[in-house]
């Protein structure tokens, strides 16, 4: 394989491949599957899950997406539970092996372990057949046809589909559980997917500086206070009500249409009725509005009075955008 195309062409057969055998997938779904998430979901211990080679690289992830989706689960080694890790295993855990042959030697000494301390067992293989596979309470089905590589060796489809059905249990799960999207924020809370769901405007603007000038300001005081509270934007305020913004762009404009702004006032250069949004809103909210008028800044208005300003930069910096 020498050429883009010969490179494309390989690229493309292998994601083909890889997605007919996962929709093949969905047709091996059955009574197994459904009992296998009664049994999760009823259980009073963590699900352990174990594997041999790329099956335990795969195990790793699947733990990770249950324990981020309200499911209790740990990662075992195969290969160091028979030699001594098989203390992880509590009373009331349920175990889920993921093998695609279901035959290989770690597999054949750890299973009548796991059995003999009345665990239920779970596996995830291509081969019903098994030894995994007879011995386990329930088979989610892995098969594929072949492997994405040319000499059917390398673990690509297999493991692809070991994934998906780990992330069909999950989703399974978090369904049953009634897993919210606040849920999901106390598990993420420092990751910008968490902060996008619970992160509100005050977090941020109540740190930010608070421009603001009066209806009568001259243009140089409006310049001075844009450029002191380093946001590119002041409020014109009365009585503490929002009557108006002023930004970067609005002198830009002033300054070409011109010459002489000594008689100017803020009220003469502000733009009336700007957007705003309320302190207890979210910050994504805060974005789809920017986004939505093509604006940098929105004012923040608590019960009909001033209460600072958010910006685009922000929001930026705490990775929601």
């Amino acid at each position: 394989m020498t050429s883009k195309a010969e490179i494309i062409d390989v690229a493309r057969k292998t994601m083909e491949m890889e997605a007919k055998a996962i929709l093949n997938l969905s047709t091996l779904v059955d009574d197994d599957f459904a009992n296998a998430v009664e049994l999760i979901f009823n259980s009073k211990g963590r699900v352990v899950i174990t594997g041999i080679g790329k099956s335990a690289i795969i195990a790793s992830k699947i733990v990770a997406t249950l324990n981020s989706t309200g499911t209790p689960a740990i990662f075992m080694h195969a290969a160091d539970a028979i030699h001594g890790d098989l203390g992880l295993i509590l009373k009331d855990d349920v175990v889920i092996c993921i093998s695609k042959s279901g035959n290989t030697p770690e597999i054949k000494v750890l299973v009548p372990l796991i059995k003999s301390a009345n665990n239920k067992m779970i596996a995830i293989t291509g081969n019903k057949a098994s030894f995994l596979g007879i011995q386990a309470d329930y088979v989610l089905n892995a098969f594929v046809e072949k492997e994405a590589c040319p000499n059917n060796l390398a673990p690509t489809t297999s493991t692809t589909a070991q994934l998906v059905i780990g992330d069909a249990l999950a989703v399974c799960l978090l369904e049953k559980r009634g897993f919210s999207s606040n849920d999901f924020a106390k598990y993420h809370p420092g990751g910008s997917l968490g902060k996008k769901l619970y992160l509100r405007v005050n977090d941020i603007s109540s740190v930010n500086q608070k421009p603001r000038v009066n209806t009568g300001a001259s243009i140089k005081d409006v310049i001075v206070e844009i450029s002191e509270k380093l946001l590119g934007v002041t409020a014109v305020v009365e009585n503490d009500k929002i009557v108006g913004v002023i930004t970067d762009g609005d002198l830009r404009r002033m300054l070409s249409k011109t010459d002489d702004f000594t008689t100017l006032t803020a009220k003469d250069i502000m733009s009336e009725n700007p957007k705003r949004i309320s302190p207890d809103a979210m910050a994504i909210d805060a974005k789809e509005i920017m986004e939505d008028f093509g604006i940098t800044q929105l004012l923040v208005e608590n019960n009909g009075k001033y209460d600072g300003v958010i910006h685009l930069h922000d929001l930026v910096k705490e990775g929601i955008i």
